[in-house]
């Protein structure tokens, strides 16, 4: 297929190929060009052969054929009337090369520096020396963590980037050693005790919600049979202030895994199931899930028939449990058991650096599809608005607020993509942005992904809006999922890009998951997928954002908004691309797990 004009500005420097047969006297265009990103699997397919004598597109481009050419034929030199000379930049060239002999010619030097400094440049001072008058470079920080430079004049303030406390949320996890199904739920001596009658209740909270049963699993007794897993929620309560600030405490070493099915047996959150034995279906350590040492309190749902691909229908499995989940909150308030660590989370401001937001798109497409955000207790449902009810607008939240347990998930997909409850309180993107002393981390923005096609521009509309209103540096963009929500993705990351704000898309995609949709500003793009085929498997909280993930898609940002060129992706999608970018951070290998199993 041919190129648009846009597209042959973009791959001046690749091979020319006809797309089509053309007749002598063509006066070669990009209409009889073939498009360059289809070269890959052409070759493969064995319908294209690349030559060594072939030109490259700015070589060809208004040039005239001098015999008939068959499709899919490299363009040489025999075949034009003439071949245009480009000029090279010798300029840059040029000044490299009197720099090195520079370097050279100096029989020693007096005095050097090297120092990274806060503009997100590496400075070298070479001092005056024998036929050396001495030499200053700025180099760009490429891998390292540094700001971008395009803020360095700011660098002579003395306040530029200085830390200013606006909230402090301190988060007191708190030890738990065994938990039982008793007659009363207390808390004593680091032991859970839950009345196993609560279910009698808690099944009253919801007439969607038929039955209730409550089972604990310890670490080494996951190999049993487990339904679908809807979402792991953590047990957290507010003692001090409200969600962002104050005092929280949070249970360590125990989660709540809700699963559910309908009367007949069906799945509930069925878009690929994670029923089966439990230790296969869930990535225990990545931030959604169980921990490997965690004790998991399951709660299993039984829901009103048919009501499984319903909004009510999933909501009232997990309103249901949060009743449970409440009064054992109610008694981690009054508990004064062994504090592991004091995790203080900080809502800073850091003037003259530059600002930054975290955009993370939810579900919100009706249906199953929803989140509660901003309930009055970490990560529960009473109190919240469901982003679906408030039209899946931008809601901007402290990162604190996110920290704290701003997001309960209700989300039904996939369940290697769905980032469950547990991922929100502990989400590594806003956990690093937060952290970087390089960066001002404006807030978090949560978006719905509604199903309407017009709807999802309206609301990505907004989104531009306020970014601009916000005079940001850069965004990273988040999805869960893929397919529907990458229309809204790829919106949202073009709202960003024609208001010159670098960004950088956080997805699955691999194999399964390619983006359906693209644009221009779509060039820095940070891959999720943990499974070897490439597929969205039934491991749970699989291919969602990791520590790993974080760190690169940060830094990518950071050489994004420095103006380091960033290498367009593979053709198709490579793990081996993943872990050059993570050694060059110094960060462990991204090691895949066979599709549907961790064993």
């Amino acid at each position: 297929m041919s190129i648009t004009q846009e597209t042959l500005q973009q791959h001046l420097k690749d091979p020319a190929i006809f797309c089509c047969r053309r007749e002598k006297g063509t006066v070669i265009s990009a209409a009889d060009l073939e498009d360059p990103g289809l070269f890959a699997d052409m070759q493969e397919a064995g319908l294209l052969t690349l030559s060594p004598d072939g030109l490259r597109i700015e070589q060809v481009i208004g040039r005239t054929l001098l015999e008939d050419t068959e499709a899919l034929t490299p363009i040489t030199a025999n075949v034009l009337d003439s071949v245009n000379q480009v000029e090279e930049e010798k300029a840059a060239a040029k000044s490299s090369a009197d720099v090195s002999q520079a370097v050279a010619n100096s029989a020693t030097v007096s005095q050097s520096t090297v120092r990274t400094g806060g503009d997100g440049m590496i400075h070298i001072e070479i001092g005056k020396a024998e036929k050396f008058e001495g030499l200053k470079l700025d180099v760009p920080v490429f891998a390292g963590a540094a700001a971008p430079a395009a803020l360095a004049a700011q660098a002579a303030d003395e306040k530029h980037g200085e830390k200013k406390v606006i909230r402090k949320l301190i988060k007191k996890h708190i030890k738990i050693k065994d938990v039982k199904l008793g007659k009363e739920t207390s808390i004593k001596d680091g032991v859970i005790t839950i009345d196993k009658d609560i279910v009698k209740k808690a099944v009253k909270e919801d007439v969607l919600c038929k039955s209730l049963e409550l089972e604990v699993i310890y670490p080494d007794k996951r190999h049993i049979y487990t339904e679908t897993i809807m979402d792991v929620c953590p047990i957290a309560t507010k003692v001090e202030g409200e969600l962002g600030e104050g005092v929280t405490k949070v249970v360590d070493g125990v989660v709540f895994m809700l699963t559910g099915v309908d009367e007949d047996g069906v799945q509930v959150h069925e878009f690929g199931s994670s029923e089966g034995y439990l230790d296969e279906k869930m990535f225990f350590g990545h931030p959604g899930c169980a921990d490997e040492g965690d004790i998991i309190i399951r709660c299993h749902a039984v829901i009103q028939r048919l009501s499984g691909m319903t909004r009510p229908g999933p909501f009232a499995a997990h309103k249901c449990q949060d009743y449970i989940i409440q009064a054992v909150r109610n008694e981690l308030k009054d508990y004064n058991g062994e504090v592991v660590r004091e995790e203080v989370c900080e809502d800073v401001r850091r003037s003259g650096n530059p600002r930054v937001v975290l955009i993370k798109e939810i579900m919100g497409q009706g249906a199953m599809h929803d989140n509660v955000l901003c309930p009055t207790e970490p990560c529960g449902i009473l109190g919240g608005q469901k982003n679906v009810d408030c039209g899946n607008v931008p809601i901007m939240l402290t990162p604190n607020q996110v920290r704290d347990g701003s997001i309960h998930a209700l989300t039904c997909i996939g369940p290697a993509t769905k980032e469950m409850t547990r991922h929100y309180i502990r989400e590594p993107l806003v956990e690093g942005l937060a952290a970087d002393s390089e960066l001002d981390l404006i807030g978090v923005v949560f978006i719905g992904s509604p199903q309407v096609n017009d709807e999802k521009l309206w609301v990505s509309e907004r989104l531009g809006s306020m970014l601009e209103t916000l005079d940001l540096d850069g965004v990273i963009i988040t999805t869960e999922g893929f397919g529907n929500n990458h229309i809204d993705f790829i919106q949202h990351i073009g709202q960003a890009g024609k208001r010159n704000i670098p960004v950088v898309g956080v997805s699955f995609c691999a194999y399964q998951g390619q983006l359906v949709v693209g644009n221009e500003y779509a060039t820095a793009m940070v891959e999720e997928n943990m499974d070897k085929g490439g597929f969205e498997n039934d491991i749970a909280g699989c291919s969602c954002v990791t520590t790993e993930v974080a760190a690169r898609a940060i830094q990518m940002l950071k050489n994004r908004m420095a103006g380091v060129e960033i290498k367009p992706a593979e053709k198709k999608w490579d793990n081996a691309v993943i872990n050059r970018n993570n050694e060059i951070l110094g960060l462990p290998k991204t090691v895949l797990v066979e599709s549907g199993t961790l064993h």
